[in-house]
Formats: structure tokens, sequence, C-alpha cells
């Protein structure tokens, strides 16, 4: 059960410069430090991470729980991708005030944007707390009463752990419950939109380019933070004063070329790194081709309605970029999958793994693992297939099945409860108006006519000219009344009526089937993860992505995708111009740029060849969660801002290759143009600290830097 101590103690550098894996930045004195520095770091590990002295994991933010953000000054300038804080420009986008189209930038404080309900969140200190958790759990527990106990202990350890008033606590299981690590955060609840540049900029490409390169997409936002009078996070006031940072990162203007150490700081949010062949395999052959056609009809409604009316433009911008991030992803993923042999090599992973079991004489406490794995997932298959359907039909594209899935909770939760009414109704309500705020019927009953096919025979469209859940007015009126009127109400209405015995199928047979057995693989999983480190202990091994602070290292490189094909590890604001197509809503260019452009107007944002960089390719292992984080130089400068993977190497969810692997950031020097040059900003370029580490340092010379105590 216990072997990461004994795993921590045994690994070593394997060969030269080794990449792939997210590490905890609190753990990299050793095998990783030596690895940064083989890879040209001049980093120590105390310079990544220190509990006693300011680092750079404290100028590392998890943005809004999905994205991660950086410091860039010393009044909390905070910089992300443009993606990130889509959903904050659009809330503020108006056909009056278009800054989806347009663009905003902030002139001074004054006119900076409160956002209602973002945040961000900073790690304050990381400690392992596996003996904690894990006492008395025992191989003997059921794995219910497993997962109880855990429980227990884990409540146990963060109530007693000691912080400050205005801090929290969290524990993560690492190593599929291997090991628990806790970590004390400061969240920040007044976070103002600062600047972002037009879509055609910050989206340029859009699906067309999206996982793919060349990329010219200049994907970054500006916000900042901000404290109370004592610099610690409150709500939002206009008393409320600038975050003073405990660090920021100054930015390169030195940029980047091929071979240079990169360090991805950030929040990845989930891989699977440990699958058995078999789940690979159901995962790239089976489970994503259906999620995959699902989106492809739904995309088909929205895009072309986008393209024909503004207005749908703006209510659906965040909707379609997120139905068709995963979309594409998915194909990628199953691309790579196939391309790097990823099956074949995991099932030779698992021949290794047989033929040391057997030789250290563990065949009878292990040998049951991979068979159990073989049955378990030829049972899990369909009903994982048929689960994710219903997720994409009822939660992620069709929104009036969306509202039908919450009145269906809605009920159900009266019926447990009736003394809640007012309350329920209320969150309900609530979550109408979030709903219709981007909500057009016409444009979702096109959604629900090609997607309900996929889960459901009955494809009844006539329920939208029926519904009183087309807007939120009308739907408000069945509200009206008391409880028994309004469940009344609720089920004579046709939508309802026609989805409720769906979705309490859902409930009632698919989602406890799933439960079920997802709940026995994941025990499994677990002492799958427990069985190869004691067999196989010598192997190099890292924690999944569960959206905890990691570090990943790695240099820019450019590869080849295919045969007779190479990308270099950097694309050029030429680029954009060779891509521009004059009103194409994906590969349109503001005039501004255009005029900049052809005037050479680029300022001190170019390399040696005079050209303005956009974005470069790197060997670091990311994932989504990664988007905003910042791109770090061999000296701790910022050099770039990552926000996307190629398309053949989105597979290292599941399994690193380092030869098709590349992540793919926006240069800072591009950001620094737009802003300066294209927004006219300059008073945000002064606020940031500006540095030319290769043009100040002697060329092989490492940068002296003071042991901390």
């Amino acid at each position: 059960m216990r072997f990461l101590k004994i795993l921590l103690l045994l690994f070593v550098f394997q060969g030269f410069a080794q990449q792939g894996g997210m590490w905890i930045p609190s753990l990299l004195e050793g095998m990783n430090e030596s690895e940064m520095s083989a890879l040209g770091s001049q980093l120590s590990a105390e310079d990544i991470y220190d509990v006693n002295n300011s680092s750079l994991k404290d100028a590392i933010a998890h943005f809004n729980g999905g994205c991660t953000a950086e410091v860039i000054s010393n009044q909390g300038l905070l910089l992300t991708n443009h993606h990130c804080g889509y959903g904050q420009i659009q809330s503020h986008s108006t056909l009056e005030n278009d800054y989806l189209k347009d663009g905003f930038w902030a002139m001074n404080f004054d006119e900076e944007i409160p956002n209602e309900n973002l945040y961000v969140e900073f790690i304050v200190s990381i400690h392992d707390v596996t003996d904690k958790v894990l006492e008395n759990v025992t191989d003997e527990l059921s794995e219910r009463d497993r997962q109880s106990q855990i429980s227990r202990n884990s409540n146990a350890v963060l109530e007693s752990w000691p912080r400050e008033d205005w801090q929290d606590v969290k524990t993560k299981a690492f190593y599929n419950g291997n090991q628990y690590f806790l970590f004390v955060t400061e969240r920040f609840e007044d976070i103002r939109l600062v600047g972002a540049p037009p879509t055609s900029i910050g989206k340029f490409g859009s699906d067309t380019d999206n996982w793919v390169f060349p990329r010219h997409t200049g994907d970054f936002s500006l916000f900042r933070i901000y404290a109370d009078a004592n610099n610690r996070p409150a709500k939002y006031s206009e008393d409320n004063k600038p975050y003073i940072p405990k660090h920021y990162l100054p930015v390169s203007l030195d940029g980047v070329e091929e071979g240079d150490f990169t360090l991805v700081f950030g929040f990845p949010g989930t891989t699977n790194e440990y699958l058995p062949a078999v789940a690979i395999q159901h995962i790239t052959q089976e489970f994503n081709p259906t999620n995959i056609a699902i989106r492809e009809a739904a995309l088909k409604v929205i895009d072309a309605e986008m393209k024909t009316n503004d207005e749908v433009r703006i209510k659906y911008a965040s909707k379609q970029a997120r139905i068709a991030n995963a979309w594409k992803k998915w194909i990628g993923e199953n691309l790579g999958i196939e391309k790097s042999g990823a099956i074949e090599i995991r099932r030779d992973f698992e021949e290794r793994f047989k033929t040391a079991m057997e030789k250290k004489n563990l065949t009878d406490k292990y040998a049951d693992i991979l068979p159990e794995f073989e049955k378990l997932y030829a049972e899990f298959s369909p009903v994982n297939i048929k689960r994710r359907n219903f997720i994409e039909v009822f939660l992620v594209t069709n929104e009036l099945m969306q509202m039908m899935f919450y009145a269906y909770q809605f009920e159900q939760a009266l019926l447990q409860n009736p003394e809640a009414f007012n309350e329920e109704k209320a969150n309900y309500l609530n979550r109408l108006k979030g709903i219709y705020k981007n909500y057009d019927a016409q444009v979702d009953q096109g959604v629900f006519e090609n997607v309900m096919p996929f889960y459901h025979d009955d494809v009844d469209s006539s329920i939208y000219s029926n519904t009183a859940f087309t807007s939120m007015e009308t739907a408000s009126d069945l509200f009206k009344d008391d409880m028994e009127k309004v469940l009344k109400n609720l089920n004579k209405d046709p939508a309802y009526q026609y989805a409720k015995p769906i979705i309490e199928d859902f409930f009632i047979n698919v989602n406890p089937e799933f439960v079920k057995i997802n709940t026995s693989i994941s025990a499994l999983q677990t002492r799958y993860m427990t069985a190869l480190m004691e067999v196989l202990p010598d192997e190099r091994y890292f924690p999944d992505a569960n959206s905890t602070l990691r570090v990943t290292y790695g240099q820019v490189r450019g590869y080849s995708p295919r045969d007779a094909v190479y990308y270099n590890e950097v694309s050029y604001l030429d680029g954009v111009m060779e891509k521009y197509i004059p009103g194409d809503y994906e590969f349109d260019v503001p005039d501004k740029l255009i005029d900049l452009y052809k005037a050479k107007d680029f300022g001190q944002y170019t390399d040696d060849t005079g050209k303005v960089p956009v974005c470069f390719l790197g060997t670091n292992h990311t994932t989504g969660g990664n988007s905003g984080s910042p791109a770090i130089d061999a000296n701790g400068y910022l050099v770039g801002l990552n926000f996307d993977r190629v398309w053949e190497g989105t597979m290292s969810d599941m399994y690193y290759d380092p030869e098709i692997c590349r992540n793919i950031m926006v240069d800072l020097r591009y950001i620094l143009f737009i802003i300066d040059k294209y927004a006219g900003a300059e008073h945000l370029i002064e606020e940031m600290t500006l540095v030319r580490p290769k043009s100040e340092m002697p060329k092989g010379k490492k940068k002296n830097r003071k042991k901390k105590k």
C-alpha cells in the first residue's frame, strides 16, 4: 500500500535530460533539479518553491478553478489566456460595446471592470499528509469502508491544520490514492478586467487552427487582483487596492530560440498516465468517437448561425468555444494514440510488469489485476458510452434539455424536502437566468434536432412550439404559485413531459450501473498503481494531474508530425498576414494590425531577424488547466504564455511521447507588441519589469544565485 516514500528515494536519474511529467514543486530537489540543469536551467529548487522566502510559485495563480494565471507586476497585474477570460469578456460585451469584436483596454484603475464570481487562488504551502490520511486504512477494508476512513481522516487533518483566518486548506489524492498532500491556499475574489485584444487577435484561427501548429493566436487577456487595506483577500469593494504580490514575474525581451530551457508552472487538470492498454483502447476506439459525433452535430448548427447573426455570435461565443475545444482535442488524441502505437507500447510494458512480478514472487498478490481490467472494461464500455452521451446531449450541447435536467433535480429535491420550496425555487430560477442570458430558442432547437438522435429514438421538436421554457418570462410564470401548483404546472409542460422519462432512466438505470463498475475500476487502478511501484520500483513515475500546482520542464523544439513535414519552433506575424482573409470570422485581421505590419512599426518586440515572434513550441508536458500557465526561461523570467498543444500530442493525457508531444505558447514579445503598439496601453508596459538576460549575461555563463537559508 505505501511504497511512495520508498519510491521517492529509489528514483534515479535515468538518461540525460529526461522530459515529460508534471512534478510537485515542493519535491524538486535531487533528480528533477539535476534534469532541469541538464536542460539548461539556472534555477534552484528553492527558486521555484520556497515557503520561507518569495519564490516563483508565489506568482502563480489558479484562475477561476479551471485555468492558470501569473502576476506580472508589483500592482497585481495578472496575465492569462484570452480563452480563459472569455466568459468575463463576453459578459461585459453588448452590441454597443462589443469587447469580443473590438477588444477592451482600461487606461487607468478606474476603468477596470469588476467580475462577479471570478476568483484566483494562490498556494501558500504544500505538505505530505499521507500517513495521517491513510491511518487505519487496511487492505482488509471494503472499498466503501476504505473511502469512508480516508474521508474521516482527511476531515480531521483539515480541521486541525493551522492557518490564518483568510486562508483555506484542502487535501488531494496522488498516485491513485497511494499518497496525499495538503495545500494551504489564499483566494482573492476581487478580480477586475484590465485588457483583452479583439477576438480577431485573441482567437485568430479559431476552430481551424485550434490544436494545430503553426499557430498565430494572441491568446491573452489581462486582469488585476485587488485586496483590502491589509493586502489580504476580500470581496469586491471600491475601497480595495491593487494587490502587492509576494513575487511577480519580470518579462524577458530576449525571447527564446531552439534548445532554450522552458519551465511551465500551473494547475493541470486531469491526466491518466497509468491506464492499462484495454482502457486506452476503450477511450480512443469506442468512447471518443460517439462524443465527437455529438459535438460535431451541435457545432454544425451553432457555427452556421454565428456566421450570419452578430447577436447569436456574442451569445454563443463562449459556448461554441467550449464545445469545439474538446471535440477537436478528442480527434487529435485518437490520431496521436494510433500514430505513436501507444496501445501496443502499453501492452509491452504490461508484459514487462508480468515478467518482473514472477521474478519477485508477487504473482499471487497481483496476477489477477490485468485480467480483471479486461473483464471490467468489457462491462464498462456500453454503459460508459451511454452515460457520456447523455451528458453530451442533456448538459453540454442542448440547453432546453439542460433546463429539464435541472427541473427534474428541482422536483426530486422538493419530494424529499418540501420545506425547502422557496430556496430550491430561487436556486432553479437563478440557473435559468444564467442560461437565458445567452440563449436563442431557434439555435437551440436546431441543436436539439441534430444531437437528440444520438441518445433517443423519439425526436419531438414540436416541444419548442409548446413549452414555456423558451424564455425567462414564460418559464417564470410556471413558478408563481405554491409548491403543489408549481409541480403540477411543471409536469404539464411538453418539454418536461418529453425529457422526464429519459432523465429518470438515466438516474435509475444508467448512472447507478456506471457508478458500480467505475468504483470497481477505480479501486483496481489504485491497486495497480501500488503494484507497479512495488514490482517495477525503478520506473519513472510522476503523479497524474489533479488540478494542483505542478511544474513541467522542457526545451523549445520544433517537430515532425508526419513524413516530409517539419514545423519550426517559432511562428511570426508574417504568418498572420499570410492567413489573413478579409471578413472571415476565423482569419480576419484588424486594420490597425495591418497598418503596423506594413509600416514595420514593431518597436522593441522583434527577434534577431527583425520580425515579431507570435508563438513557439516546447516539449513541456501540459494539459487542460495549463491554459494561461507562464513559460519561464532558465533565469526565472517570463518568455511565453501557454495556451494549447499540437493536435498529434493531445494524447499526452494518457501517453507522453517526446517525439511528437509539444505545447504551444504565445511569445511575450507579441503580447507586449499588441498591448503597446496596437492598444496604445503604454502604462501597462511601464508597470511591468522588462529585462534582457541574454544581452546582459555573457554567453554560457551561469547566473549567480545566493543559496536561501
